[in-house]
């Protein structure tokens, strides 16, 4: 039978083929170290979970919640953007929850698009900034571009060559995959041309809390005059290690979240009311879980690029995020990402997320995530340096992406 339309926009799914690869290794005995899926490993911060035991013994609490996040949990939502960010929400109005920033970004994408609406996004990225509006009747404009002078420059091209003119541009910062960091000054000059534009501003800061050079990335909403145009949209997931929990944020212009809170009503009923309540006490706390986050994933930044290092792979050292944008070895890079990535596991017991999985451009590139401990990512670098020592001729089933084709 023929695929249904919007399934039929879809790629096939990179990072699919890397699962079953993994399954396939374990399946024989492998010891798979698993760098590529940003799962985060470490456990959610024992009061969290205290909270939501306490909680959820309650059975008033069993019933259906609200899409829209309860009371309390927005409040603290904007108290945080306050403490952090030195910006005013009115959580009524200006603070929705939602399942992770992921459901938050698909379902803004129902909510604002219409069919054939152009979005200026980049690329590489994480795939739902994409195909939330692919999948919502969109088209996709990217921009292969890092935030610096060169970006305003693309934004002009894209809007004087996209017919119509564009709804909405994309920032990830810190970028999940490249874990590019943004300034303030650079989010200033989007804002200005944004606003000159009349387009709509969408950004995703999972990763505000990650960071490792003791200067926390901004928000764009500190721009004076960013609400006007912008929501953004933060997770718990990476923050409080609160991956499964499914507990994120959209904050900022009143229109567009008043528009996403409206299409969740009739989709959900949010997240379980311990969950949120939990959350609450998260967001209202004293920050050291944040810090004991952030200490963990810094130690392991470190350890891996010496270790990658060592082992013959340099590997540039993110200044934020949980991942590191790793270029392939220059004897592999001809085979691309994902063949590259099978090597790793048939050869190395090491997975990673193949670049092009993140965009076209990205395909001389892996993404490296630190979702092991420390002792298990100096074994994943003995293992690369055993597998980098082997002679590149003898992996005769390697066919380049390109022959495909």
């Amino acid at each position: 039978m023929e695929e249904f339309h919007k399934v039929r926009r879809l790629p096939p799914y990179v990072f699919e083929q890397v699962n079953r690869l993994k399954a396939a290794a374990r399946a024989r005995g492998a010891d798979i170290i698993d760098l590529g899926m940003g799962n985060p490993d470490l456990p959610t911060p024992k009061a969290i979970v205290d909270k939501l035991c306490e909680v959820v013994r309650d059975p008033r609490t069993h019933r259906y919640s609200s899409s829209r996040g309860i009371p309390g949990l927005r409040k603290a939502q904007a108290n945080y953007y306050a403490r952090r960010f030195g910006v005013k929400l009115d959580p009524d109005t200006q603070v929705v929850a939602t399942l992770g920033s992921k459901e938050g970004f698909a379902n803004m994408a129902q909510a604002i698009t219409a069919p054939g609406d152009v979005v200026l996004c980049p690329d590489p990225t994480y795939p739902i900034h994409a195909f939330g509006f692919i999948m919502s009747g969109g088209v996709i404009r990217s921009m292969q571009v890092e935030p610096n002078d060169d970006f305003i420059p693309a934004l002009e091209r894209g809007v004087r060559h996209s017919i119509p003119k564009p709804l909405a541009l994309i920032l990830n910062y810190p970028s999940n995959p490249t874990a590019l960091v943004a300034s303030l000054d650079f989010y200033k000059d989007v804002v200005a041309f944004a606003k000159k534009n009349d387009i709509i501003i969408l950004s995703d800061l999972a990763y505000s809390e990650i960071y490792f050079d003791g200067n926390p990335p901004p928000s764009v909403l500190e721009v004076p005059g960013a609400m006007d145009c912008t929501v953004e949209f933060t997770s718990m997931s990476k923050t409080f290690s609160m991956p499964g929990w499914r507990m994120g944020f959209a904050v900022g212009n009143e229109r567009l979240i008043s528009a996403l809170t409206r299409v969740k009503s009739y989709l959900d009923y949010g997240a379980f009311t311990p969950i949120q309540v939990a959350a609450t006490a998260a967001l209202n706390g004293d920050g050291s879980d944040i810090a004991e986050v952030r200490e963990v994933y810094h130690k392991r930044r470190d350890v891996m690029v010496d270790a990658f290092t060592r082992a013959g792979w340099p590997i540039p050292a993110p200044a934020a995020s949980m991942f590191a944008w790793a270029p392939i070895p220059e004897k592999y890079r001809h085979l691309g990402s994902l063949e590259f990535s099978k090597l790793l596991i048939e050869h190395a017991d090491v997975a990673v997320a193949p670049g092009v999985g993140f965009g076209e451009h990205g395909d001389d590139f892996v993404r490296v995530a630190l979702v092991e401990n420390e002792h298990r990512i100096r074994q994943a670098a003995r293992n690369i340096k055993r597998f980098l020592s082997m002679d590149a001729a003898q992996f005769q089933n390697v066919v380049p992406l390109s022959a495909h084709r």
